[in-house]
């Protein structure tokens, strides 16, 4: 047989042998695995385990000769987890916002994007995302006789910071595909939900979800930049809730009140005074 004739003959063994290959290792244990992205669906956390609308998206679980799991959590504003432990510990990854995380007997640390956080075996803890933001981690942990973690109460709303009986003005609300597990609705879905949720959605998720939740600035600088903008513009209504807000971020009485008192020499007498009817208000709502 000529060279000519053998070619294809040759070419042709070589791809059915690349093909069986490739089908050899497909069933190979020491194969590569991939899971593509977009394969796994997220789930709505149970209620029995959390406070608000928590969605759970597995990313790879443990197997015969593995003990660990993980999932990417999203906490949707002032969402969090009951108090658990984990038989083995758990680290946690936060992908995006800002949240909680707090041990039995502690106190609560705030988590934001790039921090890893170790929870340590048979400690009780709970996290879960801030008052006025989402927060995503992701969370591996280890089972030990097949256990993964061990539930237990519910945070209340003193543990978690937050006053009984007042809604955060930015909590944010679940889509309309989800399932409310018990979280209030935002200050945005109260004023406009019934006649604009898209607008109410877009504050929610695009304004206090993201604009608020990046790094180039602290929520504290945020709010004195956002205080002074309303101060400015003469917005009695928005003030009224983002002072609040601002104190709840650390700035002082004193510190609103200066920058009130600047602000009267460039936006004018009759926002300063304005400011400082809201300021009265707000002030003796929270005690200060």
């Amino acid at each position: 047989m000529t060279a000519d004739l053998m070619r294809p003959l040759i070419l042709g063994a070589l791809v059915l042998g690349f093909v069986a290959t490739t089908d050899v290792q497909a069933q190979d244990a020491s194969s590569i695995v991939i899971t593509r992205g977009g394969t796994r669906a997220p789930r709505i956390a149970l209620r029995d385990n959390f406070t608000g609308v928590v969605r759970v998206l597995p990313l790879f679980d443990s197997t015969a000769t593995t003990r660990a799991s993980a999932s990417s959590v999203t906490f949707e504003a002032g969402a969090r987890s009951a108090w658990h432990s984990h038989p083995r510990g758990q680290t946690l990854v936060v992908t995006s916002g800002v949240g909680r995380v707090q041990r039995w007997g502690g106190a609560a640390d705030e988590i934001r994007v790039g921090d890893v956080v170790w929870i340590p075996a048979g400690v009780k803890h709970w996290h879960g995302a801030a008052p006025m933001q989402t927060m995503t981690h992701i969370a591996v942990q280890e089972h030990l006789d097949g256990r993964f973690v061990e539930w237990q109460e519910q945070v209340s709303d003193s543990q978690y910071g937050v006053q009984a009986g007042v809604r955060n003005p930015a909590a944010h609300a679940p889509s309309t595909d989800v399932v409310n597990a018990g979280a209030p609705p935002s200050r945005a879905q109260q004023l406009m939900g019934d006649i604009a949720p898209k607008l109410a959605q877009l504050t929610d998720s695009v304004l206090f979800g993201d604009v608020w939740t990046r790094p180039g600035l602290s929520q504290r600088d945020r709010s004195i930049a956002t205080v002074s903008a309303l101060i400015a513009m003469n917005r009695p209504d928005q003030l009224r809730s983002h002072l609040a807000l601002a104190l709840q971020n650390g700035v002082t009485r004193d510190e609103l009140m200066e920058a009130i008192t600047h602000l009267a020499f460039y936006a004018g007498w009759p926002s300063a005074v304005t400011a400082v009817s809201v300021a009265r208000e707000v002030f003796a709502a929270a005690g200060r």
